[in-house]
């Protein structure tokens, strides 16, 4: 599958929101396959990493986030699974998967309960060892800093507001990929 085709038919036009969604998704998929390449043990799928790293936020452009040109109608958390559903609806479920499950370091269903978070009520984990791995990456990157990249801590920091168990899955993605 070619991820540079989904991003064109959703992002057709040369502009800033698609300059920070590629630009952002590159550094995504370069620190994914940078994991992979340096635990050949976890027999990760390659293609299947850069391509979900790509298009992990493909929905963003549905959500209303302004600093960084998005101007649809939804909260930005939404974009994991709006993201999904286009994904999805194009015939990559598996694609699909990793962009409902990399927001924050996943979201359960009891956490979007008692945060009133609205998006659906079902649990949004990665399962998969290439979720877990695109979920990790994420955290990095933000799309409003395209030149740098967080370091450990400041990645940690920005799931706080998520709660602990987001924060305790990023402390063992640490130990597994880093």
């Amino acid at each position: 599958m070619s991820p540079q085709g989904l991003i064109d038919k959703y992002y057709p036009e040369a502009n800033e929101l698609r300059h920070i969604l590629l630009t952002h998704s590159r550094s995504v998929a370069d620190k994914a396959l940078w994991i992979a390449d340096r635990h050949p043990e976890l027999s990760l799928d390659r293609d299947f990493l850069y391509e979900a790293a790509m298009l992990h936020d493909i929905g963003i452009f549905l959500t209303d986030a302004d600093g960084i040109y998005c101007f649809g109608d939804k909260p930005y958390i939404c974009h994991g699974y709006l993201g999904a559903d286009l994904v999805r609806s194009e015939g990559y479920p598996r694609h699909a998967l990793v962009c409902e499950r990399h927001t924050g370091a996943g979201l359960a269903l009891e956490d979007i309960i008692a945060q009133n978070l609205p998006v659906p009520h079902r649990d949004m984990l990665p399962v998969s060892m290439e979720e877990q791995v695109v979920c990790f990456a994420d955290k990095f990157y933000s799309k409003t800093h395209l030149d740098r990249e967080k370091s450990v801590e400041k990645a940690r920091d920005s799931l706080l507001r998520y709660g602990k168990a987001g924060v305790q899955r990023f402390d063992y993605w640490c130990k597994l990929f880093l």
